[in-house]
């Protein structure tokens, strides 16, 4: 023990290992939380692409329903016989209401337009859960950092290492919960 002179080096060695504990616990959550928003910026990502690729095929099938609509009213315009006029009208028609069903499903919400809505959501969220996950990264590096520099003061005794990495820890606590909580004001990507 030190003898009555000042504080003792196992009492600071003891106050460092529970800044060490802490930081490592805060470094558990960090890394956890940027699992799970690297695992949602993936499903975001294949919602996304399976939205693109399904208003891909919307958009293939409306430009055939047009065309074919642009054809068969070409295709009729010298037809005299009242019964075939008709039934190319009528064709034309169904084509007509399947192009503008195909841009336009409010009740399914699969129609051109709300695909691109949708796809564009799940893009933004997909770029939210990246800033978050490099939020989480840079985070967890700080917090290892911080625990490297308390386990140095305990090896060298060099008190301001052990205060450097609480403030570093702070630093990156604040970090971990803006990424949380408002990740779009971060300035990655």
């Amino acid at each position: 023990m030190s003898g009555g002179q000042g504080p003792s080096i196992e009492g600071n060695n003891r106050h460092v290992a529970l800044l060490i504990a802490v930081l490592a616990l805060f470094l558990a959550f960090s890394e956890m939380l940027g699992k799970n928003a690297e695992k949602a910026s993936m499903q975001a990502n294949i919602e996304a692409n399976n939205l693109w690729a399904f208003f891909q095929a919307k958009t293939i099938r409306r430009a055939m329903a047009q065309n074919l609509a642009e054809m068969i009213q070409i295709d009729g315009v010298g037809i005299v016989d009242d019964a075939k006029k008709a039934a190319i009208g009528k064709q034309v028609e169904t084509w007509t209401r399947l192009a503008a069903r195909l841009e336009s499903e409010p009740d399914t919400n699969e129609g051109r337009k709300e695909l691109m809505a949708r796809a564009k959501a799940a893009e933004l969220s997909r770029d939210r859960n990246n800033q978050k996950n490099e939020g989480f990264e840079i985070a967890s590096a700080i917090l290892q950092i911080s625990i490297v520099m308390a386990s140095a003061m305990i090896i060298t005794g060099i008190a301001a290492l052990a205060y450097l990495a609480g403030g570093l820890g702070i630093v990156a606590v604040v970090l971990m919960a803006v990424s949380q909580f408002a990740p779009t004001i971060l300035p990655f990507h």
